[in-house]
Formats: C-alpha cells, sequence, structure tokens
C-alpha cells in the first residue's frame, strides 16, 4: 500500500515544448471536427510553454510561463485518444484540449505548435503513457489470476512413448575404445603383426656382420654317460673363413679394362 501510495505520488515530465499558442474556439456549427482555419491564427490568444506530466495514470498538460513558470491552464488526460485531446481534421500542428479549474468548470480551448516536431513529439509521449499504462494493467490481471494464463504442458501424454538408441551409442564407443596403434618399424613404416601361429622369422643381420660366435657354442648338459659319450665325438672342422671381397673390385676392373682398351686404340686415327 505504501509503494502505491508512492507511485501515485510521484509526478514525472513526459515532454516539454517551449513554444505553443492558445487560440479561443468559435461556436461549432455541425458535429464535424475542429478545423484550424477557422481560429483566427494570426491573434492567439495566450503564448508560452507547454509541459505534459503524469501521475500514476493519468497525464496533464500544464500550459506555464516562459519566465516564470506561472501555471496558466491545465488539462488531466486519464484517456488518449479520448475527448480530453482532439487533433483538428486540417493540420497536424494544431489540438483541442479541455482544461479544469480544480473547481469543476471546464472549457475548451485551442493549442498550436510552432514546428511540426514539436507537436509530433506532444502526440507521442501522450500515446507511449497510456500504452504503458494498459501494460501494467494487464500485468495486474496476471498476477491476481495467474491460473487464467496460458500454461505450457511439457508433460507426456497418455499413450505417448519415445525411443532413445542407446546400442549403437554403446557400440560406437566400444568400437573406438578397442583400437590399438600399429608398432611401427624401420623409418617410421607400421608393421603388421604375425598371424596366430606362424613361426617368427629369424633375425636379419646387416651385411658384412655375423652373429656372436657365443650364441652358436654348444651348452654342456650335466655330466651323464649318454651326453659325455656324445659331446666326446670329434667335431667337424670349421670351414674357411672366405676372402674378404672388396666392394669396389667390380669397379676397378672396369676401369682398368678401359684404360687397356684405351692403349690398344692409341694407334687408330680418329675421324
Amino acid at each position: 500500500m505504501a509503494a502505491a501510495a508512492a507511485a501515485e505520488e510521484y509526478e514525472a515530465v513526459l515532454c516539454v515544448k517551449p513554444a505553443v499558442h492558445v487560440y479561443r474556439l468559435p461556436p461549432r456549427a455541425s458535429n464535424r471536427g475542429y478545423r484550424a482555419a477557422e481560429w483566427q491564427l494570426e491573434r492567439p490568444a495566450w503564448s508560452g510553454r507547454l509541459r505534459v506530466t503524469a501521475r500514476g495514470s493519468t497525464a496533464f498538460i500544464r500550459l506555464e510561463d516562459r519566465a516564470s513558470g506561472e501555471l496558466f491552464a491545465q488539462a488531466p488526460v486519464e484517456q488518449f485518444p479520448g475527448i480530453a485531446v482532439e487533433s483538428v481534421t486540417d493540420s497536424s500542428r494544431y489540438f483541442v484540449i479541455r482544461i479544469e479549474d480544480g473547481n469543476g468548470r471546464r472549457a475548451f480551448i485551442g493549442v498550436g505548435f510552432v514546428d511540426r516536431g514539436d507537436a509530433f513529439d506532444f502526440n507521442v509521449a501522450l500515446q507511449d503513457h497510456f500504452k504503458w499504462v494498459k501494460q501494467q494493467s494487464e500485468l495486474a490481471k496476471q498476477a491476481e489470476n495467474p491460473d487464467q494464463g496460458p500454461k505450457l504442458d511439457l508433460g507426456f501424454k497418455e499413450g505417448q512413448t519415445i525411443k532413445l538408441n542407446i546400442a549403437n551409442m554403446k557400440k560406437k564407443e566400444g568400437a573406438t575404445g578397442n583400437t590399438r596403434p600399429r608398432p611401427a618399424g624401420l623409418g617410421g613404416l607400421s608393421l603388421l603383426p604375425p598371424p596366430p601361429g606362424g613361426k617368427s622369422s629369424p633375425a636379419a643381420f646387416p651385411s658384412g656382420e655375423q652373429p656372436s660366435s657365443s650364441l652358436s657354442a654348444p651348452v654342456q648338459l650335466p655330466g651323464t654317460p649318454i651326453t659325455d659319450s656324445l659331446l666326446s665325438w670329434p667335431q667337424p672342422a670349421a670351414a674357411p673363413a672366405a676372402p674378404a671381397t672388396d666392394a669396389w673390385g667390380d669397379f676397378t676392373k672396369a676401369s682398368g679394362s678401359a684404360s687397356n682398351q684405351t692403349q690398344a686404340n692409341a694407334g687408330w686415327v680418329q675421324f
């Protein structure tokens, strides 16, 4: 209650225009709209400043003196568009407003703006205020009756089911988890693993190298009559080692034969 009372007492300024003119309205000959051409525009009844304020849901159009700020007339507006503010039919810079003196007396006067942009701002300020009032009233109604608003139902209806394909997810995860990197061979090339039950090939040694003699020496078993008799047999003599071959021998022979051929052909005359 205190907050609502404070909001009612607070006054906001919506629009201020420094130059406006006030005109006396002639008697209306018919029920047609007002026409500014009938107001004797060259002779305004009063000139000053216009201020639009708002207190709660009601807007006030105040006509004040430019220098002193003294109030000349005030027009409360409770609805827009409405009878309190009307536009003329022949111009966008002139309006008819209903003023009140606080004692219950009312009168209609004409108000004209010097600039067309000022008239546009005056019109928009009233529209925005009452649009805000409408939104506030709708929010208050929804707060009082929250059950009347639309609800979003995200529950399953009767007999409705959903299907989750979890088996494929597990299969993909298992496939990615069982992969193992292949062993890398010489030069960074990947080697295939040996087939199951296959025999591994003997280790290859580089050219010119021989396996260590310690590997070929027979291992003597514990002393038994059979092993002792077998080991006492004469062992075959080792084959003589082949002379070391020169890797550049073929090239030397080729070069030597070329030089001999050159010497043999030295007696020939070349044409």
